[in-house]
């Protein structure tokens, strides 16, 4: 979603309209949708700048219909008549249609209890769908449907007041989407489209840090609590990516009621064994240590987890400092006010086994910053703090820390890294640490005894020195000299004409004009943002690993590589095959390899290869997305503009030998700059540290 969607169950929501049933095609008569300028440019496929453009330029472009002056809405129909009246291509897929009619049904403050009734909704169609059957032909459904669901869904998190009504044309509609998509998929569609409307208001935890730390948390884990859950994110990917499979205990706590409901919906019609409440963790604690892990008493033990993942709220001041002096959670020093982060620390090492492992994310000021010092000393001195990871310049931090057994030796140091530009690198890190072999560079294990100081700093930038990296100057240093020879065969041998060469005036098109004309094919992506990985998603040095589909990234294209991530299958992802144009925003390259996929923000084109040379159009591609334009980061629009001549096969294979060279010429200037910058690196820290010294 956004970043809180998963892909194993996303709708296939992004082929063009479904014919709809006429019970359907009433309902959707019958509820007006709306959509706002964001909703149009993604239908259109467009910046929103082109949205604010044609609404300043074309008279009879629709009037508001709502919203405010800074965030209008429209008429979808309306918009709809007007983009084909133009011109423009769009769909609008079945998803999005539900999608507008259920934000149209309420206002934003309520439309995550719409969508939670929604969920609700859906997980009675998964529980008794013969029940539904039989009740959706009923001339009283709108009656006896609010009881049905309430029957098969007792499960769901209690909530305050009454439940908001839905009326039942589009839940209708919903049913309808969920049998083509699934209960789950379809759900998963309408909370990603929610989280984009509410970014601002949720915090969601980024896909790839998500998955980092179930991976290096959760393995084997048979219950894992996160009690500050949000929309599930960490808890999906505890039960895909690391728990004990299908028979793990997901159990989750959010201050938000609403946000809570929709993150037990999302694991419950997943079928996962899950629960979920409502209420401050820290103020309220809805598993605490000393009961079954469900509050039933059924069995699974003392209440503690096997392993907690928690993504908390940041500098929250108002987390009950006064109500809490005293806790028994606070093991390792009572909380300063300002040091609600360690709260969290606390209060998730009070829910774990001894020797199951807690992954928390932290802001990196909580590693040094002076009121929580005590604490941090007696983490460390315990054992309890085994690693500090630094995922992004800035934070946030990840914190891994293990309840200590009783008796057991703790460990004299701890490990800290930083993750640079990839987080799963630090995944590398910790698994060399554990195995107690060298660490990859970015990493250093530091004795406790050096940290425990008046400042207690576990900052990774302050511990990770340079005497590690040194001994790799003779490398460098070769890989520069490489780069640089490899420089002088890149250069093509262009003849300067005093004129316009033979023939380059007659005829010129756009990509859009070849494309009508069946000389190239265009398609883009269909994914909005990049799912989660599969289990060991990142593949070492471009080689394909097994399960799941190679997925071409922007940085892939950008930097000329194979595709380095690997995603879950799912319906309607764009295949790529040797021979293809792949254009991103900046840059086009032709694709070699065979077997992945189009990834987010890439658009392909296919040219009929009696016709037109790839390399020739890629050339064009390539300045018409940066370098020939006086503006960044064009769109796809500017893509389909692109002016091309149109000359015979043979003079455009030699004019596209010419445009991959200079490609590799880019190409080798970069590696030879980053080469260079690592040697210089490299040898003035060398020299500074007594690492190196100058020979003769």
């Amino acid at each position: 979603m956004s970043h809180d969607a998963q892909a194993d169950n996303t709708a296939d929501t992004t082929a063009g309209p479904v014919a709809a049933s006429p019970l359907e095609a009433a309902v959707e008569a019958a509820v007006e949708a709306t959509v706002n300028a964001g909703d149009i440019a993604r239908l259109a496929d467009v910046g929103r700048a082109a949205v604010s453009n044609w609404r300043r330029r074309y008279e009879d472009f629709p009037q508001p219909v709502g919203g405010t002056a800074s965030s209008p809405l429209f008429s979808l129909p309306e918009v709809e008549a007007w983009l084909r009246r133009n011109g423009k291509s769009f769909e609008v897929s079945q998803g999005d249609r539900v999608w507008q009619r259920l934000r149209a049904s309420a206002d934003d403050l309520r439309l995550g209890e719409v969508l939670g009734e929604v969920g609700a909704f859906l997980l009675y169609t998964l529980r008794d769908p013969d029940g539904w059957k039989r009740l959706s032909a009923a001339p009283d459904l709108a009656v006896r449907l609010p009881r049905a669901v309430a029957e098969a869904t007792a499960d769901l998190p209690p909530r305050t007041g009454e439940a908001t009504p839905v009326e039942p044309g589009l839940l209708l509609l919903v049913a309808g989407m969920a049998e083509r998509n699934g209960p789950a998929g379809a759900f998963e569609f309408l909370c990603e489209r929610y989280a984009e409307a509410h970014s601002r208001r949720l915090a969601l935890t980024r896909p790839d840090v998500a998955a980092l730390m179930t991976r290096l948390a959760c393995p084997g884990a048979r219950t894992v609590l996160d009690p500050a859950c949000g929309m599930g994110t960490l808890l999906l990917d505890a039960a895909g990516a690391g728990a004990a499979g299908d028979e793990a205990r997901l159990l989750g706590q959010d201050a938000n009621e609403t946000v809570a409901l929709l993150a037990a919906l999302r694991l419950l019609l997943r079928g996962r064994d899950a629960r979920v409440v409502p209420g401050d963790a820290l103020r309220h604690d809805a598993f605490p240590p000393d009961r079954p892990t469900d509050g039933l008493g059924d069995g699974l033990g003392d209440g503690l987890a096997d392993a907690v993942v928690c993504d908390p709220p940041f500098n929250e001041r108002a987390w009950g400092h006064e109500d809490l002096i005293g806790d028994a959670r606070w093991q390792y020093g009572m909380p300063p006010r300002g040091e609600p982060e360690l709260a969290w620390v606390q209060h998730c090492l009070a829910h774990v086994r001894p020797g199951g492992l807690v992954a928390i994310l932290m802001p990196g000021a909580a590693a040094s910053r002076r009121p929580g010092r005590r604490i941090r000393a007696n983490l460390l001195r315990t054992g309890a703090l085994r690693a500090v990871f630094t995922l992004a310049p800035g934070g946030p931090d990840l914190w891994l820390l293990r309840r200590p057994e009783p008796g057991e030796r703790q460990p004299g140091a701890i490990l800290v890294a930083d993750a640079g530009d990839d987080p799963a690198g630090v995944e590398t890190v910790w698994r060399a640490h554990l195995a107690k072999t060298e660490l990859p560079r970015g990493g250093r294990t530091v004795r406790i005894i050096d940290i425990l100081d008046d400042e207690v700093d576990v900052s990774p930038a302050r511990h990770l020195s340079p005497r590690n990296d040194t001994r790799g100057f003779p490398d460098a240093r070769e890989r520069f000299r490489d780069a640089l020879a490899a420089l002088a065969g890149d250069v093509p041998d262009l003849e300067v004409l005093t004129g316009g060469a033979a023939g380059w005036d007659a005829s010129w098109a756009t990509v859009a004009e070849m494309a009508r004309s069946g000389l190239v094919t265009i398609r883009h992506s269909t994914l909005r943002a990049l799912p989660a990985d599969v289990p060991g998603g990142d593949i070492p040095g471009g080689a394909v690993a097994e399960g799941g589909v190679p997925v071409l990234t922007a940085d892939d294209v950008a930097a000329g590589t194979a595709p380095s991530r690997r995603i879950p299958a799912r319906p309607g992802l764009v295949a790529v095959r040797p021979g293809d144009v792949v254009a991103s925003a900046v840059t086009a390259r032709v694709v070699a390899g065979e077997g992945s996929v189009l990834g987010p923000h890439l658009s392909l084109f296919r040219v009929a290869p009696d016709k037109v040379d790839p390399e020739f159009l890629a050339g064009f591609l390539r300045y018409a997305a940066g370098g020939g334009r006086p503006h960044l980061g064009s769109s796809r629009v500017e893509a389909r503009r692109a002016r091309v001549p149109q000359l015979p096969l043979a003079v455009q294979r030699t004019y596209g030998t010419a445009f991959r060279r200079l490609l590799a010429l880019e190409d080798g200037l970069r590696e030879a700059a980053a080469a260079g910058e690592a040697l210089a690196r490299l040898g003035v820290e060398g020299l500074i540290d007594g690492r190196l010294r100058p020979r003769g």
